[in-house]
C-alpha cells in the first residue's frame, strides 16, 4: 500500500472548482462547496477520493474508490459529488489509464451515496452503471431514471457475480435487503482479487485517533466541537483538532453517548443570547452539547486499537433485524482472500484479514466463541452504557410499529 495524497494549494484553485450545485437535494454541510482529496492506495491500481459531509458541523469523510482494470479503463465504487475539482482529478487518471467503464452504486438506503451517481455518470457517457438490487426512495418510490440515473445504461447487479463484465477482476456479495418497515437496507461488498482489497460501504469501519486530512482542510468544525461552552474561543492547535474529531466520532456513531448531556433548550437559548458575536458565527450561538469530563473514555473504547467494528447505529437499528442473513453474508465475505479494507467512511485503508472482518459481527451471536491464539472470534465489546440512547430510539420505533421487531441472535 502507498500513501500518496493529491492536495492542491487552495491558492491555485478557483472556488468554483469546489462547487456542488445540487446540494439542495440533500442539504448536508458543507452544502455547495466540497473539496476533494485523491489518495493513491495501491500503486497505479486503487485511488480514494475523499470529501466531507455532515450536520451541525458533525463532519465525517465520504469516500469514492477508483480501481484500474487489467483489461484497461477504470471502475468507480460509490461516487462522490462530481465537483469540477473531483472530475479533474478523475480525468487525470482517465488520461493515463483509460475511460471510466463501470460505475457501481453498492447500497440501496444511503441517499448520501445515491444522490451523486446520476450527476457523476453524466460526465462519463460511455460508462455502464450498476446498482444494488431492490433500490427504493422515500417518500415516493420513484424509478431510477427519476433519480437521475441514465436509463439506457443503468442495470441491476445480478445475484451471480460471474455474470458481470468485470467478473474476472471482482467478486461481490450482497447483504440484504433487510426490511426496516418504511425502507430497506442493503449493501454490496466488492473484492478486488488482484490487490486483495475489500471495498465496503457502511458495514464495518475503523476510526483514527487524529482527524483525517480531508477533515483538516477546514478545521472550523473540529474546533467547534472542541468547545466545552458556547463562549469558548478555541485555539487552532493539534490537540484541539483531535479533541473535536474524537467528539464528532462519538456523536456520529452513538448520537448521544453516555458522556454527552443535552441541556434543556431553554438553557441553550439563554447561552446563545449571551454568546459573543464571534461565537454566534455558528448556528446563531446555539451549542446544545455538554460533555462530561471523562468523555474520552468512550472514544477510547470505541476506537480500541484501531480494530474493525460495526457502527453502533447499525448494530442497534438495522442488522439486528436480520442476524442470520448478516452472519451468512459475513461468512461468505470472510471466505475471500483479502488483506485490506476500504470503507466509504472514516479510516482507509484498513489493514485487516478475513477473520477480523468476521469477528466484527459476533455481536449477532448468542454466545461468543472461545478466544483462540492472538485473536478472539468475538468482537471487542463496546460499553453498553453508550448504547442507551440508541436502545431508546429502537424501542420507540418498534412501539409505534415503524420498524419490525429485533430477531433472536443466532
Amino acid at each position: 500500500m502507498v500513501d500518496d495524497q493529491h492536495i492542491v494549494d487552495a491558492e491555485q484553485i478557483h472556488p468554483r472548482d469546489f462547487s456542488w450545485r445540487l446540494w439542495p437535494v440533500l442539504p448536508l454541510y458543507p452544502y455547495g462547496k466540497r473539496q476533494t482529496i485523491r489518495k493513491e492506495i495501491v500503486k497505479e491500481t486503487i485511488w480514494n477520493f475523499d470529501q466531507i459531509q455532515g450536520i451541525f458541523y458533525v463532519v465525517v469523510p465520504i469516500r469514492m474508490t477508483v480501481v484500474k482494470l487489467e483489461a484497461g479503463g477504470l471502475l468507480v465504487y460509490a461516487p462522490v459529488a462530481p465537483t469540477p475539482e473531483c472530475i479533474r482529478l478523475v480525468n487525470e487518471l482517465v488520461a493515463e489509464y483509460g475511460n471510466i467503464k463501470y460505475i457501481v452504486l453498492p447500497t440501496i438506503s444511503g441517499l448520501e451515496h445515491k444522490v451523486f451517481v446520476g450527476p457523476f455518470a453524466r460526465y462519463f457517457p460511455t460508462a455502464q452503471v450498476f446498482v444494488a438490487p431492490h433500490q427504493w426512495s422515500f417518500p415516493l418510490n420513484l424509478p431510477l431514471s427519476w433519480l437521475g440515473l441514465p436509463p439506457k445504461r443503468t442495470q441491476v447487479l445480478p445475484e451471480d457475480s460471474s455474470k458481470t463484465p468485470f467478473a474476472d477482476e471482482f467478486d461481490y456479495a450482497m447483504l440484504g435487503p433487510i426490511n426496516l418497515g418504511p425502507g430497506r437496507f442493503a449493501e454490496v461488498a466488492f473484492l478486488h482479487k488482484r490487490s486483495h482489497t475489500l471495498l465496503v460501504t457502511d458495514c464495518v469501519l475503523s476510526i483514527p485517533e487524529d482527524p483525517p486530512a480531508i477533515v483538516q482542510l477546514d478545521p472550523y468544525p473540529l474546533l467547534f466541537h472542541a468547545k466545552d461552552h458556547v463562549s469558548d474561543i478555541i485555539a487552532d492547535i493539534e490537540v484541539n483538532r483531535r479533541k473535536g474529531w474524537q467528539r464528532i466520532c462519538l456523536f456520529t456513531l452513538y448520537f448521544q453517548p453516555r458522556a454527552l448531556d443535552i441541556p434543556q433548550w431553554s438553557q441553550v437559548l439563554q447561552d446563545a443570547v449571551k454568546a459573543s458575536e464571534r461565537s454566534k458565527k455558528a448556528y446563531f450561538g446555539l451549542y446544545p452539547f455538554k460533555w462530561q469530563s471523562d468523555w474520552k473514555r468512550s472514544f477510547d473504547a470505541l476506537r480500541g486499537d484501531g480494530r474493525l467494528f460495526v457502527a453502533p447505529i447499525l448494530q442497534t437499528l438495522i442488522l439486528n433485524r436480520a442476524p442470520k442473513e448478516t452472519i451468512d453474508w459475513a461468512d461468505k465475505v470472510a471466505s475471500w482472500d483479502f488483506q485490506w479494507i476500504i470503507p466509504c467512511h472514516f479510516d482507509s485503508p484498513i489493514k485487516a484479514e478475513p477473520h477480523q472482518f468476521r469477528q466484527a459481527f459476533s455481536f449477532l451471536k448468542k454466545q461468543p466463541a472461545v478466544s483462540t491464539g492472538l485473536f478472539s472470534s468475538s468482537s471487542y465489546p463496546l460499553p453498553e452504557e453508550d448504547f442507551k440512547t440508541l436502545r431508546v430510539i429502537d424501542a420507540g420505533l418498534h412501539k409505534f410499529g415503524i420498524v419490525p421487531p429485533v430477531k433472536e441472535k443466532v
